[in-house]
């Protein structure tokens, strides 16, 4: 069975596009009061929610069987008075959440860098967890399942300090824990000490090949511990059907941390990989040009 591709966030066209809103234009806003606050936000969140409709429309269209919400479709819903304004689109994220489900397109997330579990500041640990918190109430509101199918992916944070985070781990929320997975970055944490952290942790690993040769310096996606993580990053799977890898290229050179547009070498052992998000900058037009060279398994197809 081919690999299933996954588009993440927008589109190389403007098709799929969301609006967001400073954190100087919401201060801005209080200084009219709470409803001020209170009315440009759900502004924004009823046209990003016709935006996710939009979005789950073309993943359908294109038949794209994986898509990546944006970290940011709903700014501020992590803080006051966001949290009560979102209540309010509980039927359409319901409706969203069932169409994709019903046609059988899977919803994930990569909240943003700020998400640091084992900072060495309590306010950064604290504020990590209210973030994540919120993500969980939108894909409960969602209706996704709580379980790795719906995973939000995080890398491991602050480097040396892989105790500190899987005992963090263990003392988050079900909402958020049973979503989890942990990838492998380009400095602070390699594939190894990430796939020993899920293990520890119980929490499944998803595997950037891309960093792993970054990280470790490999001229080839052909490197035998390509193949021996990804088979490894499996096992942490409750359902190896489930597994997700992320793919991108170098943009200069193979090796450059900077992605490119289109992907042009694909690990060999990707071919095995159920669920594969596309991390190149031109999107879609990078799923289309893998599927010509007969990578890619579309919507409805097994």
């Amino acid at each position: 069975m081919a690999p299933r591709l996954g588009l993440v966030c927008i589109t190389d066209s403007d098709a799929v596009r969301f609006r967001t809103m400073t954190r100087k234009r919401f201060l801005e806003l209080s200084e009219s009061g709470p409803a001020a606050q209170e009315r440009a936000l759900h502004e924004l969140y009823t046209d990003n929610l016709r935006r996710l409709d939009r979005a789950i429309s073309f993943c359908l269209e294109q038949g794209i069987r994986l898509y990546r919400l944006t970290s940011r479709l709903f700014p501020f819903a992590d803080e006051s008075p966001g949290q009560s304004v979102l209540a309010e689109f509980d039927d359409g994220l319901a409706a969203l959440g069932r169409l994709a489900a019903d046609h059988g397109l899977r919803l994930v997330l990569h909240p943003d860098q700020f998400v640091v579990l084992n900072s060495d500041a309590d306010q950064v640990i604290s504020n990590s967890i209210r973030i994540l918190e919120t993500h969980a109430r939108v894909f409960d509101l969602l209706r996704q399942p709580r379980s790795a199918w719906a995973t939000f992916t995080i890398h491991g944070g602050k480097g040396n300090r892989a105790a500190r985070l899987v005992e963090i781990l263990e003392k988050l929320p079900d909402a958020v824990l049973s979503r989890l997975a942990l990838e492998n970055d380009e400095r602070a944490y390699s594939a190894y000490e990430i796939l020993e952290v899920c293990h520890e942790s119980g929490v499944p690993m998803v595997f950037d090949a891309h960093h792993h040769i970054v990280h470790e310096g490999l001229v080839s996606y052909e490197h035998p511990s390509i193949a021996e993580v990804f088979a490894a990053a499996r096992e942490t799977w409750p359902d190896p059907a489930w597994q997700i890898v992320h793919i991108s290229n170098g943009r200069e050179r193979f090796n450059d941390p900077r992605h490119s547009d289109l992907i042009y070498a694909m690990p060999s052992a990707f071919r095995d990989a159920p669920w594969i998000e596309v991390e190149a900058k031109r999107k879609e037009v990078a799923i289309d040009t893998l599927r010509a060279r007969g990578w890619g398994q579309a919507l409805g197809a097994g």
